[in-house]
C-alpha cells in the first residue's frame, strides 16, 4: 500500500502543535484504528466475501488510503472516518490469511508468537526513535525503494518462480524495512515533519498490519 502523502508543506498546516499532544492523539487513534482493524479481519475471516473478492477490498482500500490523505492533509472532519473505514478494509482483507495459519498446525500459537514479536517490536522501535539523538528522516526514500523491490520480487516468485524458500527471505527483508518505517514515521512526530494525526496513524498503522503479516509469514512456515 501507498504510504505516503505528496501534498506540500502549504497544505499540511499544524493542527497540533504540542509534541505531547499530537503524540496522545496519534497513539490514542492508533490504538482505536488497530481494534478496528481487529474486529474486522475476525469477520473476514468467516467472510464468504473476503474470500471471493479480494481484489475488490484491495480496491477498496487503495481509493480509502487516498482518500484520507486528502482528507487529512485538508484537516476535513471526515478524515476520521474514513481512517476506520480503511481499517476495516484491510482487516477483511487479511482474514482469510489469518484463518489459513490459524487453521494449521499450531495455528494459535504461530498468531501468538507474531502478535507479541510485532508488539515487541513496535513498542522498541518506537522508544529508541523517540529517545534517540540519532534522525531516521534519511532513510525513508531508501526504505520505499527497498519495499517497491520486495514487492515486485515477491509478485515474481509468486506468479512464475513458486520457491518457498524466497519467500521467506522476502519476508524477512520486509520485517527489516518496516522496521525501519516505524523508526522514521515515529520520528515524523517529533520533527516537525508532520503535525496531522490522521496522517501520521495512517503510516504507522500499514507498518504494523504489514510487520505482522511478514512475521506471520516467517513463524508459519519455518518448519
Amino acid at each position: 500500500m501507498s504510504r505516503f502523502n505528496q501534498f506540500p508543506d502549504s497544505i499540511r498546516s499544524p493542527m497540533v502543535s504540542d509534541v505531547g499532544t499530537l503524540m496522545a492523539k496519534t497513539y490514542g487513534l492508533l490504538a482505536l484504528t488497530l481494534m478496528v482493524s481487529t474486529v474486522a479481519s475476525i469477520y473476514g475471516m468467516h467472510s464468504p466475501f473476503a474470500y471471493q473478492h479480494p481484489f475488490i477490498l484491495m480496491i477498496g482500500s487503495f481509493v480509502l488510503l487516498f482518500a484520507v490523505q486528502f482528507t487529512g492533509a485538508h484537516r476535513s472532519p471526515f478524515a476520521v472516518p474514513l481512517v476506520f473505514l480503511f481499517a476495516a478494509g484491510m482487516g477483511m482483507m487479511m482474514g482469510p490469511a489469518i484463518a489459513m495459519y490459524l487453521n494449521a498446525p499450531n495455528g494459535p500459537t504461530i498468531i501468538a508468537e507474531a502478535l507479541g514479536t510485532t508488539a515487541t517490536m513496535f513498542i522498541g522501535l518506537s522508544v529508541y526513535a523517540l529517545t534517540t539523538k540519532r534522525n531516521f528522516s534519511h532513510i525513508g526514500g531508501f526504505l520505499i525503494t527497498g519495499l517497491v523491490i520486495a514487492i515486485v520480487v515477491s509478485l515474481v516468485n509468486i506468479f512464475f518462480l513458486h520457491l518457498p524458500t524466497l519467500q521467506l527471505t522476502i519476508a524477512g527483508v520486509l520485517v527489516l524495512v518496516f522496521s525501519g518505517l516505524i523508526l522514521f514515521d515515529t520520528q515524523r512526530m517529533i520533527n516537525g515533519g508532520i503535525q496531522e494525526p490522521v496522517l501520521l496513524v495512517v503510516g504507522l498503522y500499514l507498518d504494523i498490519i504489514n510487520l505482522f503479516m511478514a512475521l506471520l509469514e516467517i513463524f508459519g512456515n519455518r518448519d
